[in-house]
C-alpha cells in the first residue's frame, strides 16, 4: 500500500497487448495505480503533518496529567463540601467573568472545576477553569480550558495545531484535505497489494526497492482499517464534508438531540445549552440542583450549566466519554428544583451514537490509555508508510530528481460498462467530500489537457494519451 507515490517496474502499464483472457480487474489496475501514485505524491506532505500532530495529540492526555497534576489532583479527605461553597471560593479568588459551568469533583482525588467565561484577553471559545479542593475549598490554581473534554493549555495548543496549524478556519482545510484523501490512497494501496502475486509480496530475502515495497505494503495492509476509520471520523466534524454529513443525518432524522432548557420542552435540538451568571446561584441553588440530577440517575462526572436567562432552567449533563459513555442530561427548574426534562443517551438515534463514539475513539478518549497508544502506533505507521513511499519513488527513478512518471492512458483501457458507473460513483462521493472531488477533477482536467497537447504535437504514445 502506498501513502506516498510508489510503483514497481512490473506494476507500470505495459504497451504490449493484454493477455488473451484478462480478468475484470486487469483494465482497472493501471488506473488505480496511477491515481494511487499521484495522490500519494501530492497528499503525502499533508498526511505527514496530520500524522505527526496527531501522534502528539494522542500523547497529550497523559502529558497533561503530569504537567497539571497540582491543579487536577488533591489529597483525599473525609467529606466533600457542598458544591455551592466550592463555587463561592472560586469566585472569591477569581471574580472576573461569569460562571458558565461547574464540574464537581468526579473522583476522590480530583478537584472541582469552576469555568468562567467572558474573561478579558481570552477567546470566546475558551474558559478560565478554576480548580478547587472539594474537601477544603482551597483554590489550587486557574488554567485556560477549551472544549467539551476540558483540554488545558498544553493539549489545547496541540489540538489546535493538529486541527488547523494555528491558522484559524482557513487552516482547517489542510486537515480536511488529508482526511478526504487518506481513505482513497489507503484503499488503492490495499487493492494494488492484494492483486500482486503472492511471491512478490514477501519481504524476507529481498533487497532494494522490492524490499522497500514489501515493507510498505505489509505495514499498509495491516494499518488500512485504522486509516479508513481515521478518515471517516475526521471528516465527521470537518468544515465542508462535515456540514454535508450533518445535513444528511438531519434529513434522516438522526441528528444529535439537545435537551430543552425550558419547562416542558421537547428534544428539538435548539434548547439553550449554555448559561451565564455571576455566581451560578439561581433560585434553589446549586446543591439542590445537583441533588435533583443525582435523583434522576446522573452519576459522576457531571457538568452543571447555569440558566441562560430568566426563563431558562439549569442543565446538568454527564460528561464521561470513556467506555461506557455517560451522556444523559436533565433540565431543572431553578425556582423549584423540579426536573423539567430528561434526555437519555440510550434514546439517541443510531447515527448520533455512532458519531459520538467515532469522535471519541478518534480523539483517544473512548478507551483511555489503550486508545491513545493505539492512535500513536497508527500515526507512526502512517509516518513510516509515507517515508517508505518516497523512498520507493526515489528508487524507481534511479536517483533522478522526480522519479519516473506513471504512464497515461489508463482510463482508455477500462470498458464503458465499468467506467461509466465508476465515474458516477466518484462524482457522488466528490460532491459530499468536496476536498476530494475538486482536486480530483482538477487533476483529471490538467492531465487530459496535457495528453491532448502531446497528441497534437504528434507524440501520441501510451504515456501521453490521458489519465
Amino acid at each position: 500500500m502506498s501513502i506516498a507515490p510508489s510503483t514497481s517496474t512490473d506494476e507500470a502499464p505495459k504497451a504490449a497487448a493484454p493477455a488473451p483472457s484478462p480478468s475484470r480487474w486487469a483494465p482497472l489496475r493501471p488506473l488505480v495505480l496511477r491515481l494511487h501514485f499521484y495522490a500519494g505524491l501530492l497528499v503525502a506532505p499533508f498526511l505527514l503533518v496530520a500524522a505527526t500532530t496527531g501522534f502528539l495529540y494522542a500523547g497529550s492526555f497523559q502529558a497533561e496529567k503530569i504537567m497539571y497534576a497540582d491543579e487536577m489532583t488533591v489529597p483525599v479527605g473525609d467529606t466533600k463540601l457542598p458544591i455551592s461553597e466550592q463555587v463561592a471560593a472560586a469566585r472569591k479568588a477569581h471574580p472576573e467573568g461569569t460562571v458558565s459551568a461547574v464540574r464537581p469533583s468526579p473522583a476522590d482525588d480530583e478537584s472541582t472545576r469552576v469555568m468562567l467565561s467572558g474573561v478579558e484577553g481570552m477567546a470566546d471559545t475558551h474558559t478560565l477553569a478554576v480548580f478547587v479542593d472539594p474537601y477544603t475549598a482551597e483554590v489550587r490554581g486557574a488554567l485556560e480550558q477549551y472544549g467539551s473534554t476540558g483540554a488545558l493549555p498544553l493539549r489545547t495548543w496541540i489540538d489546535e495545531f493538529h486541527r488547523d496549524l494555528h491558522l484559524g478556519e482557513n487552516g482547517r482545510l489542510y486537515s480536511e484535505f488529508a482526511a478526504s484523501w487518506l481513505w482513497v490512497i489507503a484503499g488503492g494501496g490495499v487493492v494494488l497489494w492484494l492483486s500482486r502475486r503472492r511471491a512478490l509480496r514477501k519481504v524476507r530475502g529481498t533487497s532494494g526497492r522490492r524490499r522497500t515495497l514489501g515493507l510498505h505494503g505489509t505495514v499498509g495492509v495491516w494499518a488500512a482499517i485504522g486509516f479508513f476509520f481515521l478518515s471517516a471520523t475526521g471528516l465527521t466534524w470537518s468544515t465542508y464534508a462535515g456540514a454535508n454529513i450533518d445535513e444528511l443525518r438531519t434529513s434522516l432524522g438522526h441528528s444529535t438531540p439537545a435537551i430543552s432548557s425550558t419547562a416542558g420542552g421537547d428534544h428539538g435540538g435548539h434548547g439553550a445549552a449554555a448559561g451565564s451568571g455571576g455566581t451560578a446561584e439561581h433560585g434553589v441553588g446549586l446543591d439542590q440542583i445537583l441533588a435533583a440530577a443525582r435523583a434522576e440517575g446522573l452519576g459522576d462526572p457531571v457538568e452543571i450549566v447555569p440558566p441562560a436567562d430568566a426563563s431558562s432552567a439549569y442543565v446538568v449533563k454527564q460528561v464521561q466519554r470513556s467506555w461506557p459513555e455517560k451522556q444523559d442530561s436533565a433540565a431543572i427548574d431553578p425556582a423549584t428544583g423540579e426536573v423539567t426534562d430528561v434526555l437519555r443517551f440510550d434514546d439517541y438515534p443510531l447515527l448520533a451514537k455512532l458519531t459520538r463514539w467515532g469522535i471519541d475513539l478518534h480523539t483517544g478518549i473512548l478507551f483511555g490509555l489503550v486508545n491513545q497508544i493505539a492512535l500513536m502506533l497508527l500515526a507512526l505507521s502512517l509516518i513510516v508508510l509515507i517515508l517508505l513511499g518516497y523512498r520507493m519513488w526515489w528508487q524507481r527513478g534511479r536517483g533522478s530528481a522526480f522519479g519516473r512518471p506513471i504512464p497515461r492512458g489508463a482510463w482508455q483501457q477500462v470498458p464503458p460498462q465499468i467506467l461509466i458507473p465508476l465515474v458516477a460513483a466518484i462524482a457522488v462521493v466528490g460532491y459530499f467530500v468536496p476536498l476530494l472531488g475538486i482536486p480530483l477533477a482538477a487533476f483529471i482536467a490538467v492531465d487530459v489537457v496535457l495528453g491532448e497537447i502531446a497528441h497534437r504535437r504528434g507524440r501520441r504514445t501510451p504515456e501521453s494519451a490521458g489519465v
